[in-house]
């Protein structure tokens, strides 16, 4: 499906306005009625929709909406399977509504659409899910395009070139569905709690058996929310997969091997792995085998006895000895050489092993998790690396997804990283500009994590005016391939490039008041709307 390059970039901005709402808004009432505020905006939505299956009384009810009267959100209440938003918490399908004057299962209950006229209208209903739970629907009505055309050829291409974009949308929605999941979940809780209080009250013994129904049934469920490392950011499908092996993994004593490429937070993985298990609050030592010069690794990973080697003026523990009873932490595994491989598999296996220079067979309980970046069975068939050693450690593997392909985690991180570097260097920073987040939004980050953490800490240290914008990026995000821009080479074009953001800026920053946002930019009314006109700037799509 080929979606119009300006629909692309609008479908950018909309999910990266409702990623930054999720994000920094605190009160759940306000984050739901700000995404479909925002839906509006980037969708041409006439009424959109946030419904909350209770699961006690069985009832959905419109919980928030855009478009919608108090009277008539109220009046939206349905049954499990009644009418197109109960069919779509019955089935967890999304359903598409081409027109719903065609559709018998559209009830408007809200009685909302009785003066609309219903054939140029169309619904998107998709279900909320927290894990495999349907908990509630997100649903949009928007004006059909124009007519089709009467030309059968020219009316067949377009029928598809709408129902095309008609899926597009449809995607848009599912991608919101998942963003605001845990929020509605929230709101699903306050809810039933409300709801069961009140029948406590009216049916003494009634509220304990509701909750009872609740802890049995939804245990695993609710328990989900839980699941996330509180040392990791993420929200997209690949991380909820991870974090779902970390949950797993933790709970045993197995030994693991984190893969993935450099920066991608391998180290935060394995210290999650730690603190979700049984031993997290015994020892957890960390230990990089490419930081130290092979003659003293062994020493640092085993210890040694005095006067084992020169300068070995008294013993000393290695840090499998220190991580007794704990968790060991070797990152960049595949640095090792072959004989201290042996040696560690020595442990793996026995549990057991000598310092440098002594005959004392010393016992530990340790956990290994061991990472890397590089291909190991490559490794192997160079003969760098044991393969009975790959096989011991390769019980229980875990690959860390690169950033390029969780992009939805993008401005998660990026706000993270802006508040790290606000404190760090006293910095005021409080906006990452619509163009920075394309650019972002657009690289392929080569470097992931540790790339754009270095990128954000960059750019916080040379904003002047609280705002990231475009030109405080590096230049590696400011190619043509990265920002979406064609390169002429010339001085002009990027001086162009820095005054059509500026203006977008000081637009957004007014509220769309052109006389207003002249007077911050220094510039007369007449020259603002030269320049307005020069950029192609709609100042009235800033307005409320």
């Amino acid at each position: 499906m080929l979606i119009p390059q300006k629909k692309e970039d609008n479908s950018i901005s909309l999910l990266a306005e409702v990623s930054r709402t999720v994000t920094i808004e605190n009160d759940i009432s306000k984050v739901l009625r700000l995404v479909l505020f925002i839906m509006s905006e980037h969708m041409n939505m006439l009424r959109g929709m946030i419904t909350i299956l209770n699961r006690d009384t069985r009832e959905i009810f419109i919980n928030e909406s855009f478009g919608l009267s108090e009277e008539e959100k109220e009046r939206g209440r349905y049954r499990i399977g009644e009418g197109i938003i109960g069919q779509v918490v019955k089935t967890g399908k999304p359903v598409l509504v081409p027109s719903i004057n065609d559709e018998p299962l559209f009830l408007d209950r809200t009685r909302s659409r009785q003066r609309a006229r219903k054939e140029d209208l169309c619904f998107i209903c998709i279900p909320i899910k927290s894990g495999t739970e349907i908990i509630g629907t997100l649903s949009a009505d928007r004006q059909i395009d124009p007519p089709l055309p009467e030309d059968p050829m020219k009316r067949s291409k377009a029928e598809s070139e709408r129902m095309d974009m008609m899926q597009h949308y449809v995607d848009l929605l599912s991608i919101i569905a998942t963003m605001i999941s845990q929020a509605v979940r929230l709101k699903q809780l306050a809810h039933e709690e409300s709801v069961n209080g009140k029948v406590a009250d009216q049916h003494p013994g009634e509220k304990k058996l509701s909750i009872y129904h609740r802890d049995d049934e939804w245990a695993d469920e609710e328990n989900d929310e839980t699941e996330r490392p509180a040392n990791i950011i993420g929200n997209s499908k690949p991380m909820l997969s991870l974090f779902r092996m970390i949950e797993k993994i933790s709970k045993t004593n197995a030994t693991t091997l984190v893969l993935g490429e450099s920066g991608v937070g391998k180290e935060l993985v394995a210290s999650a792995i730690h603190f979700k298990s049984r031993r997290a609050d015994k020892p957890f030592i960390k230990f990089n085998c490419a930081a130290l010069p092979e003659s003293i690794v062994e020493s640092e990973l085993f210890g040694h006895e005095k006067g084992a080697f020169t300068g070995a003026a008294g013993m000393r523990q290695g840090r499998f000895e220190l991580a007794h009873t704990g968790t060991i932490f070797l990152d960049e595994i595949g640095e090792l050489s072959l004989p201290v491989q042996a040696k560690l598999l020595r442990i793996l296996q026995e549990k057991e092993f000598e310092r440098v220079g002594g005959s004392k067979t010393i016992k530990v309980d340790v956990r290994v998790i061991a990472a890397t970046n590089r291909n190991l069975e490559e490794l192997i068939r160079e003969g760098l690396f044991r393969e009975d050693l790959f096989y011991r450690l390769n019980i229980f593997p875990i690959t860390v997804p690169p950033l390029r392909e969780r992009k939805t985690d993008i401005l998660l991180l990026a706000d993270y990283f802006v508040e790290k570097y606000n404190r760090t260097n006293q910095k005021g920073v409080r906006r990452i500009s619509t163009t920075s987040i394309d650019m972002l939004m657009r690289y392929h980050w080569p470097g992931n994590v540790r790339e754009l953490e270095n990128c954000i800490e960059r750019a916080v240290i040379l904003s002047e005016d609280n705002v990231i914008h475009g030109y405080h990026l590096p230049p590696s995000l400011q190619t043509a391939e990265s920002s979406g821009t064609p390169y002429t080479g010339s001085l002009q074009q990027k001086l162009d490039s820095i005054e059509n953001e500026m203006i977008i800026e000081a637009l957004k920053r007014t509220k769309g008041n052109m006389s207003r946002a002249a007077a911050q930019l220094g510039l007369s009314d007449r020259i603002m709307g030269l320049r307005v006109k020069k950029f192609n700037i709609d100042y009235r799509k800033f307005r409320p």
